[in-house]
């Protein structure tokens, strides 16, 4: 009889740190998915911004000399 109630204790235990395991795993998926959230908020953004700067690129640069031009000077 007590062969059985060995067993029933090592299955009970590792039942036990398997569902420890499982909850560690847990949190971590958990913690991962937050970060890849945040991580594609963060990409949206910047592809807006690239997206802004881009159109601004596109708009091409003026014809106009710069400020520090003088032409009277030369």
């Amino acid at each position: 009889m007590s062969t059985l109630e060995e067993r029933l204790t090592r299955l009970e235990e590792g039942c036990y740190f398997q569902e420890a395991a499982l909850k560690e795993l847990n949190e971590a998926l958990i913690q991962q998915q937050q970060q890849i959230d945040m991580l594609e908020k963060m990409l949206a953004r910047s592809e807006t911004k690239i997206t802004a700067l881009q159109a601004q690129l596109d708009q091409g640069p003026e014809n106009s000399p710069p400020p520090h031009y003088m032409p009277e000077r030369y």
